[in-house]
């Protein structure tokens, strides 16, 4: 089916997202990722909008990369200025990248609500800011924006628009759903009009906002577009960007284009997770594709059926994009799910094992315990079950103080800690009882397992199970962590909640240690 160029803007439209600010190191350390995957163009930022973009594009330019061609993006012309003195046209020259996107209006509204000329300047504007851009040597992209919404609306202008643009010599002409209200049905009508006018490659920038850019993307793709722009994980402003992480899968493994090498292909999932921790946010479990759930199998039917054959609820083998089968416990599991988890170990021909995990997992349900999003806490059970643990270290004795001084409340955590033959005592301040005995614990045993610091917690749910025992009711504490690698799910239950998050925590810390250390 041939190639579809992958245009990259998480560090511009991408950053645009609400909580969402990357620093100069964020960006350059993205950058190197994407290159590393394959990404064909990376939107670097506006050189005309802060200072942070203007050092960005100063750092890259004498970078050599394996994949990655840098662009500049900024507008057209303002309507003040000539192109050749316009300010923001100069500083996008002044970025020195090969490329630059230049984004300039396509419905009519904008011309005359927003930038208040007449329809003929705006068309004037886009001529001569490509002109010049291309007199300078530069290649240049043209985002027509809001063009469906234009075209809807006076398709005819909406064209010229792109027509001035590619007679001005535009290399590629990208068609944008801003406002991210088009339905796919309208896409393909629009952009296999938009073919038979325009002979230059076509591309579509889509966002979220009715949720169907991915939906668009595909579209736009069907009907000949060669050039797709989106954000990894789908972030952007509003409702976001159309998401890279679910559409490189689709266009590769279900339509046959060719978006990264397929040997890059199976990082797809660390890339994913990546952005999500330089962008800090938590990734959603539920996400196609790269999400923690996405190969999840809970129901012992279906858990029973993955075993015999993995296609049978799996649309994709999650290996070919970096995840992974997960089998969950729950009330709903069954035996099914306890042998595949066997099969880890090898035990599936030993059944007095598998009872025996089975029996202890049916009992810890009972106290309350559930292990669908703590596998790591499960895991730790087999290992216990068939002999497999190694203890590293013991909890001696621990101690959490809150307490008000001034007008702050302050928690303060002291753990004692026993590696083989030594013994550490020590103290630690965090921003609540169980934030303390974290920063306790891990100052306790950083010296002794340096890994360690690699793990950030990146989730803490309670949930109080039998909430008619009012303040001596059980709780349930489940925390979720991760590093370089990947996350985990860990659980505590205790009728005191700073000992349920530490039966949590430590789950937390041995299956990290395990994971590096005892094989």
């Amino acid at each position: 089916m041939g190639k579809v160029e992958i245009y990259d803007t998480t560090l511009r439209d991408g950053a645009q997202g609400e909580t969402i600010s990357f620093t100069l190191a964020d960006k350059l350390r993205i950058t190197e990722k994407l290159d590393e995957f394959g990404i064909d163009f990376l939107e670097g930022g506006w050189p005309g909008s802060n200072p942070k973009d203007i050092t960005f594009f100063k750092k890259v330019k004498n970078k050599k990369f394996k994949n990655i061609k840098i662009v500049a993006f900024g507008s057209t012309r303002r309507k003040n200025f000539p192109a050749h003195k316009d300010p923001f046209l100069k500083q996008l020259l002044e970025s020195e990248t090969e490329y630059i996107t230049i984004f300039g209006k396509s419905w009519d509204l904008h011309v005359r609500d927003v930038l208040k000329i007449s329809l003929d300047e705006n068309l004037q504007l886009i001529e001569d800011s490509v002109k010049f851009l291309k007199s300078e040597g530069k290649k240049v992209f043209f985002d027509a924006e809001h063009f469906f919404d234009g075209y809807k609306r006076n398709p005819e202008y909406a064209l010229k628009t792109l027509i001035v643009a590619e007679n001005a010599g535009a290399d590629k002409i990208i068609l944008c759903d801003t406002n991210g209200g088009s339905l796919p049905f309208e896409i393909e009508k629009i952009v296999t009009t938009v073919s038979g006018k325009i002979k230059a490659s076509l591309g579509i920038h889509a966002h979220n906002d009715s949720g169907l850019g991915i939906a668009n993307s595909i579209a736009a793709v069907r009907m000949g577009a060669k050039h797709i722009q989106g954000t990894m994980n789908g972030i952007g402003e509003r409702c976001g960007n159309a998401d890279l992480t679910v559409i490189i899968p689709i266009l590769q493994l279900k339509m046959g284009y060719r978006c990264v090498d397929e040997d890059n292909l199976v990082h797809l999932t660390k890339v994913s997770r990546f952005i999500y921790e330089v962008a800090n946010i938590i990734p959603p479990n539920s996400q196609p594709f790269v999400g923690i759930s996405a190969f999840a199998h809970k129901g012992g039917v279906h858990v029973d059926a993955v075993n015999k054959n993995p296609e049978t609820y799996e649309h994709i083998d999650p290996v070919k994009v970096g995840n992974e089968r997960r089998i969950l416990l729950s009330e709903l599991s069954g035996k099914s799910t306890i042998l595949h988890k066997a099969r880890m170990y090898n035990l599936d021909k030993n059944p007095e094992l598998i009872k025996k995990i089975l029996d202890k997992i049916v009992n810890l349900e009972n106290e309350g315990y559930q292990f669908e999003a703590a596998d790591a806490s499960f895991d730790i059970i087999v290992k216990k079950t068939v002999g497999d643990y190694k203890k590293l270290f013991s909890v001696e004795g621990f101690r959490v103080i809150v307490e008000k001084r001034g007008n702050k409340i302050v928690s303060e955590a002291t753990v004692k800690v026993r590696v083989d033959k030594y013994i550490e005592h020590t103290a630690s301040e965090g921003n609540g009882p169980v934030n303390a005995l974290d920063n306790a614990l891990r100052k306790a045993l950083v010296k002794f397992y340096p890994e360690i610091e690699k793990v950030k917690l990146t989730d803490y749910k309670v949930r109080i199970l039998h909430p008619e025992d009012a303040t001596a009711a059980v709780t349930r504490v489940i925390i979720e962590s991760a590093d370089e690698t990947g996350s985990w799910g860990t659980i505590g239950v205790s009728e005191n909640i700073i000992e349920a998050s530490l039966m949590a925590l430590l789950d937390s810390i041995e299956y990290k240690l395990h994971k590096t250390r005892v094989k």
